[in-house]
C-alpha cells in the first residue's frame, strides 16, 4: 500500500508563512470592508497573494509560471485563505480556470494564459454546466459559431464564480459536432455581466450573457469534457480543504469564547454539555480534514480512485462546515446571532460552499455510484 503524504516542515512552513500573511493584511475588519465593496476583493492584496508570496500557482508546472510544488502545497494555502475568510478569486481562479489551463494538451495556450494567472495580473473563472459537482455537456446553454473572423459565442451563464471581475472566461459552447472549451476576454464587446445578490458576500458570482462574443478555442470536442472534468475534481477537493480551513478557525474561536464567556461565576466552558460540544466539533473536523487531504493525494498521486475520494471529501467536509459554523452560532450565545459577531460570516461561507460544486446529498450518491452499485455480486 503507497503511504500517503506527511505533513512536513516545508508544508508547516507554508501554512505559517500564510497565516501571518492574511493576519497582517486581511484580518476580520478587512475582510468587513473589502466585501461590501464593489468588486469584493482588494486586487492589490491578490498581487501580493502572488508575488511576495507566490502562492497562487503552486501546483502550476514551472515552465509556465508556476511552482510544481503539487496540489498538496496549493491545498494547504487554500485551507488557510478560506481560514481567513480572504476576499478574492481563489475559486474561479486557483480551483477552477487553473486547473482546466494546465489539463490542456497544447503548450502554446497554457504559455499564454497560465503565467498571468500565476502573477496575479489577471483573474479567471470557469464557466462550465455541472451537474451534482461534475461537468455535463447536456447542460451547456452557449453555442459557438465559427465565421470568417473566428469564433463567436452565444448564450446564457448562470451564477459564475468570480465571474463579476474575471477578465478571462473560459467557456464550454456547444459546437455543429460536440462541446468545445474557448476562452473570452471579460471586457471583449458582446459580454454582458450581472452581479449576483449572493448570501455570502466574501464570494461574488454573476450570471452573464454572450452575444456574438469574440473566442479562442482552447480545446476541441475530443478534450474539453476530460479538462473541465479535471478541474471540477481539483475544485472539489481544495474546497473541502477551504471548508477545513474555515471549521479549524471556528472551533478555535469558540474554544476562546466559551473559556473566557463566564456564566454563574465560572466558564462558559465548564459545563459538561458544552464541552461535548466543542468535542464533537472536533471530531467533525478531523473527520473531514483527512477525507479532504486524501481527495488531494488521490488527485496528485493517482493510486487511489479519485473520484471516489473528492465525492467522499465534499460531502463529508460540507456536512462538518455546515455543523461546526451552526454549533459556533449556538455556542457564542447570542453575539453568534449579531452582525458584530464574526460566526454568520463563516455559516454563510459553510452554506454556499455547500452548494457551489455540488450538495452533499449528490456527492453521497456519487460514493453510491462508484462503491455499492459497482460491488460485485455477493460481496
Amino acid at each position: 500500500m503507497t503511504q500517503e503524504f506527511e505533513f512536513t516542515e516545508e508544508l508547516t512552513e507554508l501554512r505559517t508563512m500564510v497565516r501571518e500573511f492574511c493576519a497582517e493584511v486581511s484580518p476580520q475588519s478587512v475582510v468587513r470592508e473589502t466585501m461590501t465593496t464593489e468588486s469584493g476583493f482588494d486586487p492589490a492584496l491578490w498581487r501580493r497573494l502572488a508575488t511576495e508570496l507566490g502562492v497562487l500557482g503552486l501546483a502550476v508546472p514551472q515552465s509556465f509560471g508556476g511552482e510544481g510544488a503539487g496540489l498538496v502545497y496549493q491545498a494547504v494555502v487554500v485551507e488557510e485563505l478560506g481560514a481567513a475568510l480572504v476576499c478574492g478569486p481563489v475559486v474561479g481562479t486557483v480551483c477552477l480556470a487553473m486547473p482546466a489551463l494546465t489539463a490542456l494538451a497544447d503548450d502554446t495556450i497554457r504559455a499564454d494564459y497560465l503565467p498571468a494567472l500565476v502573477n496575479g495580473d489577471r483573474i479567471a473563472t470557469l464557466a462550465a454546466p455541472t451537474a451534482g459537482g461534475r461537468f455535463s455537456a447536456d447542460h451547456v446553454a452557449v453555442s459557438a459559431t465559427r465565421g470568417e473572423n473566428g469564433w463567436t459565442l452565444s448564450g446564457h451563464l448562470a451564477q459564475v464564480p468570480d465571474a463579476t471581475s474575471a477578465d478571462l472566461l473560459l467557456v464550454a459552447a456547444g459546437t455543429e459536432t460536440g462541446v468545445a472549451l474557448f476562452a473570452v476576454d471579460g471586457d471583449a464587446e458582446g459580454v454582458a455581466r450581472t452581479s449576483l445578490s449572493t448570501l455570502d458576500l466574501t464570494r461574488r458570482q454573476a450570471d452573464v450573457t454572450l452575444d456574438g462574443a469574440p473566442a479562442r478555442l482552447l480545446a476541441g470536442e475530443d478534450e474539453c469534457a476530460a479538462a473541465c472534468e479535471r478541474a471540477l475534481l481539483v475544485a472539489s477537493a481544495l474546497l473541502a480543504t477551504e471548508q477545513v480551513g474555515g471549521g479549524q478557525r471556528m472551533l478555535d474561536e469558540t474554544v476562546a469564547h466559551v473559556r473566557d464567556r463566564l456564566q454563574f461565576g465560572q466558564p462558559v466552558g465548564a459545563f459538561q454539555a458544552v464541552k461535548h460540544r466543542c468535542a464533537d466539533m472536533l471530531v467533525a473536523l478531523e473527520q473531514a480534514r483527512s477525507a479532504a487531504y486524501h481527495a488531494v493525494w488521490a488527485l496528485e498521486d493517482g493510486t487511489d480512485d479519485p473520484r471516489l475520494a473528492v465525492s467522499l471529501a465534499q460531502a463529508v467536509a460540507s456536512e462538518s462546515y455546515r455543523w461546526i459554523s451552526t454549533s459556533a452560532i449556538q455556542l457564542h450565545g447570542g453575539l453568534g446571532f449579531t452582525w458584530e459577531g464574526s460566526p454568520h460570516l463563516y455559516f454563510k461561507r459553510a452554506t454556499t460552499d455547500a452548494l457551489i460544486l455540488g450538495s452533499a446529498a449528490e456527492h453521497i450518491d456519487h460514493v453510491a455510484e462508484r462503491t455499492v452499485d459497482l460491488a460485485p455480486t455477493g460481496s
